[in-house]
C-alpha cells in the first residue's frame, strides 16, 4: 500500500458545498414526503379511493425505498457513489413528473415505487459523502446542515403542499421537484467526486473481480415486496384471518431468513454480499438501527394522523392542515443547530436520551386534543411533540459509525436509511390498523352508553329535536359518537407511539460511549 492509500482523502472543493449540494436532494425528497401526507385527502377524492388505499401512496414509496437502501453500497461500488447518486436524482425527478401525470391510482402507486428506488439510493448516497467528505471531529456539524434540510421541508412542506392542493391541483405537488432535480444534478457534477477507495473498489468490480449477488437482491426484493402488501391489506383482509395475507407472510418471512443465511454465506467466501450484517456485531451500530426504527415508526405514524385527524374530524382545509403541522417543522429547526454546536462537545447518548424524553414527553401532551381545540392549540400541541425529533437524528445517525471502518460507510448509511424507512411503513400500518380497530371498540362502548334512559341524552336529544326533527336528531347524535370514537382511536394510537419513545430513553445509554468529538474510532 503506497503512502497516498494510508493518507487522509481531502475532497478538490469546499466540503459545505459538497453538504449544501448533497443536502439539496434530500430537502427535495423530504418535502415530497410531507406534501403528500397534507394531500392524502385530496388524492383518495380525485381517484375514489378509500383513507385506507390513500395511505398506499406512502407505504408504496417507503417499502420501495426499503429494497434499494441495502442495495446502495452494492450499487455504489458497481457503479461508482457519484454515478449511482446521479442515477437515483434523476430516476426520482423522472417518477415525479409521471405522479403528476398519473390517470389512476394503481398507476400513481407504480410510480411512487419507481419514485422510492430513486429517493432511496439518495439518503445513503449523502450520508456516506458527508462521512467520507468531514473528518470525524467536524462530522456532527455536517450532520447538522444536512439535518436542517431533514427539518426544513417538513417546515415548509405541508404549507406550500396544502396551498397547493387548495388553490391548484395535488398533481403540482410531484410537478415541483423538476427544478429541484435540475440543480442538484449540476451541482452534484461540478463539485462531488468518489474518493480513491471507491475508484479502487469500481475498477477492480469491472476487471471482473466482482460477482453480482443476484440471489441476494432477489431474495431481498421478494422480502420487502411481499412485506409491502402485507401492510397495505392487512387491515382491509382482517391481517391472518386472510389465507392471502398469510401466504405473503410466509414468504416475506422464508425470504427475510434466507437472506440472512445467503449474506452471511457470501461473506465467509470473501464475496461482496448486499448486506453485511457482520456489522450487527458492534452493539452501538445495532442499537442506532433499533432506534432510527422506532424514530422512523414514530415519525411517519403521527405525520399520517395528524393531517387526517385535522382535515376529517376538525374540517381544515389541507392549507390550514400544513400551517397548523409546520409548527413542528419549526421546533425541529430550532434544536438542530443547537445539537449540532453540542454534538462534538457532548456524549451522544445524552443527546439521543434527552430527544426521546422530548418526543414522549411531546406525544403525552398531545394526548390533551380534542374536537374543540383551536387551531393555535393544535399548533402549539404539534411544535412540543416535534422538539425532540431534532436531539434525535444527528446523535443517532452519528453513534451508528462508532467503531465501523470507513470502508463501510455506505453500509452504515444503507442500513440506517432502511431501518427508518421500514419503520416509518410499519408506523402508518399500526396507524391505519389501531384506527380502524380502535374505532369499532370505542363505538360499541359509546353506544352503550347513549340510551334513551340518560338524563343527559334526553335533554340533548330534545334540543336537537327542536331544530332537526327526531330522525335529524338521532342521526346527529350518532355522527357526534362517530367522531368520538375516531378521536378516542387517535388518542390511543399517540399513546402508543409515546410508549414506544419512552422505552428507547435507557437504552441509549447501552450503547458504547463515543469519544467527545464525533468518534474518532472511526479512523480516516
Amino acid at each position: 500500500m503506497s503512502d497516498l492509500d494510508t493518507q487522509p482523502w481531502v475532497p478538490k472543493h469546499n466540503p459545505w458545498l459538497i453538504a449544501i449540494t448533497v443536502s439539496l436532494a434530500t430537502f427535495m425528497e423530504v418535502l415530497d414526503t410531507s406534501v403528500a401526507n397534507v394531500a392524502l385527502p385530496h388524492i383518495a377524492g380525485s381517484f375514489g379511493a378509500s383513507q385506507d388505499e390513500s395511505t398506499w401512496v406512502l407505504t408504496s414509496y417507503l417499502v420501495s425505498n426499503a429494497v434499494i437502501l441495502p442495495l446502495a453500497a452494492y450499487m455504489s461500488t458497481l457503479l461508482g457513489r457519484k454515478r449511482f447518486y446521479m442515477m437515483c436524482v434523476a430516476l426520482f425527478g423522472i417518477s415525479s413528473l409521471l405522479c403528476g401525470l398519473a390517470p389512476t391510482l394503481p398507476l400513481l402507486l407504480f410510480f411512487r415505487v419507481l419514485q422510492g428506488l430513486g429517493g432511496g439510493g439518495l439518503g445513503p448516497s449523502e450520508q456516506s459523502i458527508l462521512a467520507d467528505t468531514f473528518p470525524p471531529a467536524k462530522r456532527g456539524q455536517a450532520f447538522a446542515l444536512y439535518g436542517l434540510a431533514i427539518v426544513m421541508a417538513p417546515t415548509l412542506g405541508p404549507t406550500v403542499g396544502g396551498w397547493i392542493t387548495d388553490n391548484f391541483d395535488w398533481r403540482w405537488i410531484f410537478f415541483i421537484n423538476l427544478p429541484i432535480v435540475a440543480l442538484s444534478l449540476y451541482m452534484t457534477n461540478r463539485l462531488v467526486e468518489d474518493t480513491p477507495a471507491i475508484v479502487r473498489e469500481v475498477r477492480e468490480a469491472r476487471s471482473g473481480n466482482f460477482r453480482i449477488d443476484y440471489i441476494g437482491f432477489s431474495l431481498l426484493a421478494l422480502t420487502f415486496g411481499c412485506l409491502e402488501v402485507v401492510l397495505d391489506k392487512g387491515q382491509e383482509d382482517d391481517w391472518f384471518g386472510s389465507p392471502f395475507v398469510v401466504a405473503f407472510v410466509a414468504i416475506s418471512a422464508i425470504s427475510f431468513i434466507s437472506v440472512i443465511f445467503w449474506e452471511l454465506w457470501m461473506a465467509r467466501k470473501k464475496q461482496r454480499p448486499i448486506l453485511d450484517l457482520y456489522l450487527f456485531t458492534n452493539r452501538t451500530f445495532t442499537l442506532s438501527v433499533a432506534m432510527m426504527f422506532v424514530l422512523g415508526a414514530t415519525l411517519y405514524g403521527v405525520n399520517t394522523l395528524l393531517p387526517q385527524l385535522l382535515q376529517n374530524l376538525m374540517h381544515y382545509t389541507a392549507e390550514q392542515s400544513g400551517i397548523t403541522l409546520s409548527s413542528g417543522g419549526l421546533a425541529t429547526l430550532l434544536c438542530m443547530p443547537l445539537v449540532g454546536f453540542r454534538i462534538g462537545k457532548a456524549d451522544p447518548r445524552k443527546l439521543i436520551a434527552l430527544g426521546f424524553i422530548l418526543t414522549a414527553g411531546g406525544l403525552f401532551y398531545m394526548s390533551g386534543l380534542d374536537l374543540q381545540m383551536s387551531m393555535a392549540f393544535a399548533a402549539k400541541v404539534r411544535f412540543f411533540q416535534s422538539l425532540g425529533i431534532g436531539f434525535l437524528f444527528i446523535p443517532i445517525s452519528t453513534m451508528s459509525y462508532v467503531g465501523v471502518a470507513p470502508d463501510k460507510n455506505n453500509d452504515v448509511a444503507g442500513m440506517t436509511n432502511l431501518a427508518r424507512n421500514v419503520g416509518g411503513s410499519c408506523g402508518t400500518a399500526i396507524f391505519t390498523t389501531m384506527l380502524a380497530r380502535h374505532e369499532q371498540v370505542h363505538q360499541n362502548v359509546l353506544v352503550r352508553h347513549t340510551v334513551r334512559g340518560s338524563v343527559f341524552f334526553n335533554n340533548h336529544l330534545s334540543q336537537l329535536m327542536q331544530s332537526r326533527g327526531e330522525h335529524g336528531a338521532l342521526q346527529q347524535m350518532y355522527q357526534s359518537v362517530q367522531q368520538q370514537a375516531s378521536l378516542l382511536s387517535y388518542l390511543d394510537i399517540i399513546y402508543f407511539f409515546a410508549f414506544a419513545c419512552a422505552i428507547m430513553i435507557p437504552v441509549a445509554f447501552l450503547m458504547k460511549k463515543a469519544p467527545v468529538g464525533g468518534g474518532e474510532v472511526v479512523m480516516h
